[in-house]
């Protein structure tokens, strides 16, 4: 049950925290939930040759400390920004700024790209499908410096592994290359990322358009604008990563080689495929509501037409009935011995007749 309510809190926000009013720029105060997962730290040490590899996790801030690099390339990944102190000590370790520490723990803070003396710093939102279906987001902040990676992530998500098997191979890529192809690699895994989102978010679309087709219902109309506010939560992340990606290509400050300038015009290129199908799935919702709509009032249409029809065969009977129900003497049909049945028999005769017509006009 906490693990639900910790994926629900990492769906994309609207609305910025107030939990940081009047605090000094520069403090270190996590905007995230409660009881988020602990803080883990691996890093992978990495060169050209083929021994060159050590990956290593730390348990306490000491051992992090003390710590010396052995290969001439490390990617250091957190896991969890609950733990404060471990993210100063990377912090003094690495040289980053304080403003840098403050957007890593500000998990709602805007996808951007800032270069600072010797690194540059990249914070994006990953985001996801969970087992429920849902899709959520969550924090995710790199930087990249002469020979050394930094992630922080809110949480183990899985989405780095396959990074991390690929380094263990001395052929591959990432072995061969240097740091700016590894944060290209991981800027690849997180735009892909999108692409599954976009996908289910499709998938449900098509199913909820089969099931409005079928019959509309009132609760199709929800689900229509749970999709409304997911697309828009899903613009929110795709929007500021054009401008992450455009302004990585620049690349004024030279941290990217000119190979690796390639591949990420290739995931600039991603991105704007993503934007222009988010845009022609946010589309898609709306014609939804339209044909929702559309299907309601055609089906109210419908009844209201059948009770005019009803309403109409009755009309001429109520009359009738109406006629022989009040309380004259001077009746002549109330003293003939046949004058009931020709009047029920009359009444069925105008019944039937409009009801043969109505249908022949196909009304009901």
């Amino acid at each position: 049950m906490a693990k639900h309510r910790h994926e629900a809190r990492r769906k994309l926000r609207t609305v910025p925290t107030a939990s940081k009013v009047g605090m000094a720029p520069g403090s270190l105060h996590y905007v995230g939930p409660r009881d988020a997962d602990p803080t883990l730290a691996s890093l992978i040490e990495y060169g050209h040759g083929a021994e060159e590899f050590q990956e290593t996790h730390f348990t306490s801030l000491t051992d992090g400390e003390d710590y010396q690099p052995r290969h001439p390339l490390l990617w250091l990944n957190l896991h969890g920004l609950a733990n404060i102190d471990l993210l100063k000590v990377v912090g003094r370790r690495f040289g980053l700024h304080p403003l840098v520490l403050e957007d890593i723990l500000n998990t709602e803070q805007r996808p951007k790209v800032e270069v600072f003396n010797g690194y540059v710093f990249i914070c994006l939102r990953l985001v996801s499908v969970n087992e429920q279906g849902e899709i959520c987001s969550e924090h995710v902040s790199i930087v990249l410096g002469r020979n050394y990676v930094l992630t922080f992530q809110e949480q183990p998500s899985g989405t780095f592994n396959q990074i991390r098997e690929g380094l263990k191979s001395s052929q591959s890529q990432l072995r061969r290359f240097g740091s700016d192809y590894l944060v290209y690699t991981l800027l690849d895994k997180l735009v892909d990322r999108y692409f599954l989102v976009l996908e289910a978010l499709s998938e449900r679309c098509e199913d909820l358009d089969d099931a409005i087709s079928s019959g509309p219902h009132p609760a199709q109309l929800q689900e229509i604008q749970a999709l409304r506010r997911t697309m828009q939560y899903v613009k929110r992340g795709l929007w500021p990563l054009r401008e992450v990606m455009n302004t990585l290509q620049r690349d004024e400050a030279d941290f990217f080689r000119d190979e690796t300038q390639l591949y990420l015009r290739d995931v600039y290129d991603h991105v704007v495929q993503m934007i222009e199908s988010g845009e022609a799935l946010r589309d898609l919702v709306n014609s939804l509501q339209d044909n929702y709509m559309s299907l309601q009032s055609n089906r109210m249409n419908i009844e209201m037409r059948r009770l005019t029809v009803l309403t109409t065969i009755f009309m001429p009977l109520t009359l009738i009935a109406g006629i022989y129900g009040m309380n004259f003497e001077v009746m002549p049909e109330l003293h003939w011995r046949w004058g009931y049945f020709a009047v029920l028999g009359g009444m069925a005769v105008i019944g039937l007749s409009l009801t043969l017509y109505f249908r022949a006009k196909r009304w009901f």
